[in-house]
């Protein structure tokens, strides 16, 4: 027995998920007594539930079906998009201490205490809210439901007339395409080959028909999410990613065996796959993934990963310093080694589809419905659902501490806490609500990753700045926020939607289409279809590298894909980076892709950081005493209980220099600070588990070469 195009043991799974998951949060309801114990769980979580709250937080398996479609579209280097803070993970054992020390709620308290200025925590609030509606739950909704799509599909026996039509299409589209990479099609061929290929960018060719549908999906899911945070907080999503670490780990690895097994083993994979889609550090002409777009990447990662709110709930929830970085730097390599076998997943689905996979956001999918038995299907269901209420779990209770601390608190003050525990538990269903509209208008989740990633600069630069030069001004903040925020997203997310500029001439250009001789190690596909003797053999032919957009996230496409004379239109967010160089006077037609991307990330990176530093030095500093106190208690280790605490950093108000002999450079506005033994020993471990991790994510590349 089926329903909705899963068997009946597959759904038991299911429905005793989420039973699960409802009956943890009702007991961990009962320790919810006030708002210190929802927003950071009584500041009472130790190592190990530290390490399955940062592991949740940062490895939800909406990122293995990021990761997998990646590399399925880019090879091995598109891994890079989920891995590149692997270089990031032993600054994570100082930053996350900077989060416990400032003994704070949230993010936005952060300006207050550090400017005295109310203003800054409400922009902060604002802004985060909204582009954490965009990015991390919209962005959640999609990824789930693009893995669980391929999951639940009709028989082909049930297909209308449309649907068996958009079937055929879809394959004529992938026989066109092959087609078309090795020699110049006829004109009528040509044409009908532009106006699937309209239809295949907007993802209306598929080769199969899904029962989910994003409304539904959306709307049943986030509901579950809401029910089980509104119980029991903080702490409780703490435990279901706990039970999630479990999930994460077993999801990531199963499909890998199945799928070998299929291939004829890992000598199977190679045969079916280029050996440039292996190489690390892209290698394929058309990849985006070279050295100096991941060192473009990494710049960008570096300046905003202290931007989340997520820091603030995560680090501050600890119960000590050490529980706060073992938790982060454990749950970083965690997250590190299962982006190794999220990314070998994404080659099988090459191996196994080959290139032709209409929507490469559901390769995971694809690859669950073809290699995994009934009752395994169910486990990988509850990881990718169980992934989605830990991820938004955590971060609705992260956004509803900024909503009811920094905005409702300050306009409404006075009320009970029970007042304020009311209005923070109905903001999270409030904020879900919205991820879900949000949902419906988005597609790529590639793109939303993209845009994530950028996002954080505009407040990761300043909170970064903050923590470390004493320079640092409100008013610089102010305008560096403002810039950044409209140049990286306001203006990007409106272009698309203003009809004379989506599809004006200039603004819907393409890179110039390349045609070039390659030279390629024959497979097995190479030596049925005619092109080499044997496998392993050197031969050469023709690569035709198809235009991108230039200055468009998801392409260019035909307002009216029925007709080849329909003006082009943009689709996805507008690259404003790019235009500032075509504008500037670049060549930008005759970039790559590598190329567009690091301009993306290099523009991105540096106007912020130029902003924040040029109008600090150009406007008055803070006020002495409170910078004064603020590094004072950031110098201040936390004690062992809230009442030792609360004595030694009224220790350290009364004698604000008394720390000053541990700072690097002295009578200096940089507050970096010498190292003792713990943090050398911590940095030097962390720099060696790196190590550890690209010389297993190469050996794992190399296997069967």
């Amino acid at each position: 027995m089926k329903l909705f195009g899963l068997h009946w043991i597959d759904v038991s799974i299911i429905v005793a998920y989420i039973i699960v998951v409802l009956v943890i949060g009702k007991i961990f309801s009962h320790g919810v007594k006030g708002e210190k114990d929802f927003f950071l769980g009584g500041r009472s979580l130790g190592r190990w539930l530290q390490f399955f709250l940062s592991f949740g937080n940062m490895t939800d398996p909406g990122q293995a079906t990021t990761t997998a479609s990646s590399v399925y579209r880019q090879g091995a280097g598109g891994a890079w998009l989920a891995l590149i803070t692997l270089f990031l993970t032993p600054y994570y054992w100082f930053m996350n201490v900077w989060f416990r020390r400032v003994r704070l709620t949230t993010m936005a308290d952060l300006f207050s205490d550090r400017f005295g200025s109310r203003f800054l925590s409400t922009m902060y609030a604002v802004t985060i809210l909204i582009i954490a509606v965009v990015g991390v739950i919209a962005g959640g909704n999609v990824m789930a439901l693009k893995t669980l799509q391929p999951l639940m599909v009709k028989d082909v026996a049930q297909y209308t007339p449309a649907e068996q039509q958009m079937v055929k299409d879809y394959h004529e589209f992938l026989e066109l395409r092959a087609e078309r990479q090795g020699a110049t099609l006829p004109p009528a061929k040509e044409d009908r080959y532009a106006t699937l290929r309209d239809y295949y960018q907007r993802g209306a060719l598929q080769p199969y028909v899904t029962y989910l549908r994003p409304a539904i999906f959306y709307l049943v899911s986030t509901g579950l999410v809401a029910v089980f945070i509104m119980l029991g907080g903080l702490k409780a999503s703490a435990v279901v990613d706990a039970i999630q670490a479990i999930l994460v780990v077993l999801i990531s690895v199963i499909l890998i065996p199945f799928g070998l097994w299929k291939l004829g083993g890992v000598g199977g994979l190679h045969d079916k796959v280029p050996d440039v889609m292996f190489n690390l550090f892209g290698g394929d002409i058309a990849s985006e993934y070279t050295w100096y777009s991941i060192c473009a990447l990494l710049l960008v990662q570096l300046l905003g990963i202290a931007g989340s709110q997520a820091n603030m709930t995560i680090s501050g929830s600890a119960k000590d310093e050490m529980a706060a970085r073992l938790g982060a730097v454990t749950g970083g390599f965690g997250k590190r080694f299962v982006t190794i076998a999220w990314a070998y997943c994404g080659l099988i689905a090459f191996a196994l589809f080959g290139p032709g996979i209409a929507d490469p956001d559901q390769a995971w999918g694809l690859l669950t419905r073809e290699l995994l038995p009934v009752g395994l299907i169910g486990i990988m269901i509850t990881g990718i659902l169980g992934g989605k209420i830990a991820l938004l779990g955590a971060q609705s209770v992260v956004l509803s501490g900024l909503l009811v601390k920094n905005l409702y608190e300050p306009l409404l003050p006075g009320r009970s806490d029970k007042h304020y525990m009311v209005v923070a538990r109905l903001a999270v269903p409030a904020l879900l609500a919205a991820g879900v509209l949000v949902g419906l208008y988005l597609n790529s989740i590639i793109a939303i990753l993209k845009f994530m990633i950028v996002l954080l600069l505009v407040w990761g630069v300043p909170i970064t700045v903050l923590f470390l030069w004493r320079r640092i001004t409100q008013t610089a903040v102010i305008v560096q926020v403002a810039a950044t925020l409209t140049f990286i997203a306001v203006i990007p997310w409106i272009v698309p939607l203003v009809p004379s500029l989506a599809r004006s001439e200039t603004l819907t250009q393409m890179t110039r289409e390349r045609v070039l001789e390659v030279s390629s190690v024959a497979t097995a596909a190479d030596v049925a279809a005619g092109r080499a003797a044997r496998v392993g053999d050197t031969f050469t032919h023709t690569r035709r590298i198809e235009p991108v957009s230039l200055f468009f996230e998801e392409g260019v496409v035909r307002v009216d894909p029925k007709d080849p004379a329909s003006p082009k239109t943009g689709k996805g967010l507008f690259r404003t980076e790019v235009y500032l160089l075509k504008v500037l006077g670049l060549d930008v037609a005759g970039f790559n892709s590598a190329q567009l991307l690091t301009t993306r990330y290099l523009v991105d990176a540096l106007l912020p950081i130029t902003l924040i530093f040029v109008v600090s030095l150009l406007t008055p500093r803070t006020e002495p005493d409170r910078v004064a106190r603020f590094y004072a208690r950031m110098k201040t280790p936390v004690a062992a209980t809230p009442e030792e605490d609360a004595a030694v950093v009224a220790a350290s108000y009364a004698s604000p220099t008394r720390f000053d002999h541990l700072k690097l450079f002295p009578a200096s506005d940089w507050e970096f600070t010498k190292w003792n033994r713990t943090d050398a020993l911590g940095f030097a471990a962390c720099c060696a588990v790196v190590g550890v991790v690209i010389l297993v994510f190469k050996g794992v590349m190399a296997l069967g070469s």
